[in-house]
């Protein structure tokens, strides 16, 4: 039962990472306009001024590209690692084992997006923490969406019997 449990974790996080480089792409306008709100600064006091802020628009592109490949490449990873969890559920604890690498290498890639692009770029470099405005849309949702999916990484990898 457990290995079915961590199979639909890993069928979420690709379901997750399919739908939202799918908005991503649909809302085109709205992912760059998010890029654009966090590295113009512009969104608090004294931000636009600093010499951080950008209105770069291969700056913007490059952060929105980052967001929809880093989260497709999540979705691939995860679904064929689920692929081959499913393949290896009836298998002995190393086959299992070693058939969440991919499943977890996508977890990793939607951390790895979400930590870098959210908290690194946007809130430290960008300091998006002074925004009350993006603060809770855009930090708060990353932080729980990496939380979420960390630990459902950690509970995935654990080694079964």
């Amino acid at each position: 039962m457990l290995r079915v449990i961590k199979i639909i974790l890993v069928l979420s996080v690709a379901a997750w990472a399919f739908a939202g480089a799918f908005g991503n792409v649909m809302d085109w306008e709205g992912t760059t306009g998010a890029v654009a709100a966090a590295t113009s600064m512009s969104t608090f006091e004294g931000g636009a001024e600093s010499w951080r802020a950008t209105s770069n628009p291969a700056v913007i592109r490059a952060g929105a590209f980052y967001i929809v490949v880093l989260k497709m490449a999540a979705g691939v990873f995860s679904a064929l690692g689920a692929i081959r969890m499913v393949a290896a559920r009836k298998a002995d604890a190393a086959t299992f084992q070693k058939a969440k690498s991919l499943a977890l290498a996508g977890c990793g890639v939607a951390m790895f997006m979400l930590f870098t692009g959210w908290i690194v770029i946007a809130e430290t470099w960008f300091e998006m923490w002074r925004s009350d405005v993006m603060r809770d849309v855009a930090l708060n949702s990353a932080f729980r969406y990496c939380g979420m999916i960390g630990v459902m990484a950690l509970f995935i990898g654990m080694t079964d019997d």
